[in-house]
């Protein structure tokens, strides 16, 4: 272990990072079942070549990826939007990556980048995502990809006692595992299937290994090495314009059989049973009080969504009475009887335990209304 690096100091500060942000991250991002936006990380730029073949720089090939795997998503998948970490040879921090997919809430964070071996022969793809080292071959590209760190300043500092030449740092990374490992297992496998059936490329596997740019991520995240530029057959692949379209390509359809997969799971939850089609406001079964004035009423709101909510995964399941509004296309979840104002808000405290987002809703004759104006009224008819 090199002079200066306490790694039990290191170890305690992460194990704490780890424990005390990962309710965070679930409940800053709850679309974990939906792909609306996607970070496509260029690997490298700038002073940061990257891996150096002999006709090209990994900085330049993943960039030409990136942007033309971006162009395929905005084309074709409607509603998804892309957001690039770099648009030219610029030089971005690994943490700076992984702040700009936590900053847009991001669905996917895809980065790109190129491969090299002592053995020239060797050639192919494989797809990585944050978890333990599972070898000395997985081991090395990591230390590889993370050597970018000297690029910046103060990096000791940054990435807290961290050194990219010293296999010891990397044991922190068994406190890392991704709170969405499952997601970019399967994402990863896609993207590798892909490659080896429609790209035809060799197919060198899904892997795990401690990536300081997928360290932070919150959302299901990959890093893709795309090819060899240690192999001459494979550089020339991947600098020809007809290689970067296909392994864009091959990124691109799995982008979108994942967020078809993602698609077909969320119908199958909120797929509405029959005497759901047409929700309204049910009779109050539980709280026979007598609202202070007969045509408004108090209740909490739990929850929203574009389609109705059921089957066993149903967040609103063990409520006892739940009513729903459809409004402009949006289906309210309430509940609550004929509540007065000060009962609604102890109920709501009590609901925000639950659902963090809930709050008081005012109803006049069946329709939600202005709280302040519910308000109103009722002082006025005392």
């Amino acid at each position: 272990m090199r002079p200066g690096f306490n790694f039990l100091s290191t170890f305690n500060i992460l194990l704490l990072l780890v424990l005390v942000s990962a309710s965070s991250i679930k409940a800053q991002h709850l679309s974990a079942y939906a792909v609306k936006k996607i970070v496509i990380d260029a690997g490298h730029g700038g002073k940061d070549p990257g891996t150096i073949g002999k006709i090209s720089k990994e900085k330049d090939i993943t960039l030409a990826i990136a942007k033309r795997l971006g162009e395929l998503i905005d084309t074709n998948l409607e509603g998804v939007s892309v957001v690039y970490t770099r648009t030219d040879d610029t030089f971005i921090a690994l943490d700076e990556r992984s702040r700009i997919a936590n900053k847009e809430g991001a669905d996917l964070f895809i980065s790109i980048h190129c491969n090299a071996a002592p053995n020239k022969s060797v050639t192919g793809t494989e797809t990585y995502v944050m978890g333990l080292h599972r070898s000395s071959e997985n081991l090395d590209v990591a230390m590889r990809e993370n050597a970018v760190i000297t690029y910046e300043d103060e990096y000791k500092e940054k990435y807290e006692g961290y050194d990219p030449n010293s296999a010891e740092s990397f044991i922190i990374f068994t406190m890392l595992q991704n709170a969405y490992l499952d997601q970019s297992l399967d994402f990863a496998s896609i993207i590798q299937s892909d490659f080896k059936e429609r790209a035809q490329r060799t197919d060198r596997g899904v892997r795990q290994a401690g990536f300081l740019v997928l360290w932070k991520t919150s959302m299901p995240s990959v890093l893709v090495e795309v090819g060899y530029l240690s192999n001459p057959k494979e550089e020339q692949f991947l600098n020809s314009k007809e290689g970067q379209e296909l392994i864009a390509s091959a990124i691109y359809r799995a982008v979108k059989a994942y967020k078809s997969k993602l698609d077909d799971y969320s119908n199958a939850i909120l797929k509405p049973k029959p005497e759901e089609t047409a929700p309204s406001i049910k009779p109050v079964t539980k709280n026979t009080q007598e609202p202070i004035n007969s045509k408004i009423e108090f209740k909490v709101q739990v929850a929203a969504s574009q389609k109705p909510l059921s089957g066993k995964n149903n967040p609103l399941n063990g409520f006892d009475s739940v009513h729903v509004i459809n409004t402009n296309g949006i289906y309210k979840y309430m509940v609550g009887g004929n509540l007065s104002y000060k009962e609604a808000q102890q109920l709501c405290k009590d609901i925000k335990t639950r659902f963090p987002d809930a709050f008081v809703v005012a109803l006049e004759d069946g329709q939600i209304i202005p709280l302040k104006s519910a308000l109103e009224k009722i002082n006025s008819s005392n």
